[in-house]
């Protein structure tokens, strides 16, 4: 990708690292394959790449929509049957990319796929400085219900920031009717969500998604020195998953649940469709300029 501004190298170096993080993930994903083993060969696969993850790496499958983190014990396998969605992000020197691409292993459900993926590559195609949020929602909802789905409403795209993956900025996947614009040099994430249920999510199982949001203290020895480890992930969400290859599982659980209860971190449960639908998912990463400049963009992958 050709972009003439030195100020955004981060962003686009972020973007390119997440892109290409995300073609890997998806040349492993295949029946019979272990979810937790995909998402730490992809994990690793940024770091060797000179970044380190945005946030966790993550598969969520059917009717779960985001946050489904494995932990080290998992031994989930993907099935020929399962749409999968892959969600992964690089930070490099800060910046961050965010991407996500979903995987229709049966052939059964191109048609929820389209729905999502066009709804992204049409919000790419108008967004310019001055747009509304509310444009921008309404194009993602028109064109996931002219394919007969439904977009989910209580997830949505977001701003970006250094080291912050929410910034501050939602960007809804419906007609919010917000009078909120893009402005030049903004850094989005838009990420439309279809499904053929309701068009909510729900959270449902254990989280293994946490991130640090308060820098405080804690007494208990363990949970001190876990906190001491978390502190290295510079704010952006981490995974239990992490922490298990450093400490035994038992412990890892008291200082997570030691450290929520102290209001330190906070967790992230998985997020499933209410009515059980299934949801597909695209996104890129969007430098907001006189047009948008795709950062997460790669030739090869749609």
């Amino acid at each position: 990708m050709s972009f003439e501004s030195k100020e955004y190298d981060d962003w686009i170096k972020a973007g390119e690292i997440s892109a290409k993080a995300l073609a890997y993930g998806k040349s492993l994903i295949k029946p019979g394959a272990k979810i937790r083993e995909i998402l730490d060969a992809v994990d690793n696969f940024i770091i060797e790449q000179g970044a380190i993850p945005a946030f966790p790496s993550q598969i969520s499958v059917n009717s779960f929509a985001a946050h489904y983190c494995s932990d080290n014990f998992d031994e989930t396998i993907i099935t020929e049957k399962d749409v999968v969605k892959l969600d992964v992000g690089a930070c490099y020197n800060g910046a961050l990319g965010d991407n996500a691409i979903t995987i229709n292993l049966s052939g059964e459900h191109s048609d929820l796929l389209d729905a999502s993926r066009q709804a992204l590559n049409n919000v790419i195609n108008i967004i310019k400085p001055g747009i509304t949020l509310s444009e921008i929602g309404k194009v993602i909802e028109k064109t996931i219900e002219e394919k007969g789905f439904s977009p989910i409403r209580n997830l949505s795209g977001h701003s970006l920031s250094l080291y912050k993956l929410h910034s501050g900025l939602s960007v809804p996947n419906y007609d919010t009717g917000s009078k909120i614009t893009l402005e030049k040099g903004m850094i989005v994430a838009i990420e439309p969500f279809a499904t053929n249920g309701f068009g909510l999510v729900v959270e449902k199982g254990v989280p293994n998604v946490f991130m640090q949001f308060r820098k405080r203290n804690v007494r208990h020895p363990f949970a001190s020195m876990v906190l001491k480890e978390i502190k290295k992930y510079k704010g952006l969400p981490f995974a239990r998953r992490w922490l298990e290859k450093k400490f035994r599982k038992e412990l890892v659980n008291q200082a997570l649940d030691i450290l929520v209860r102290e209001d330190i971190i906070v967790a992230f449960p998985p997020l499933v469709e209410k009515n059980q639908g299934l949801v597909s998912q695209f996104e890129h990463t969007i430098l907001v300029w006189d047009k948008a400049i795709v950062t997460t963009k790669l030739d090869d992958l749609n």
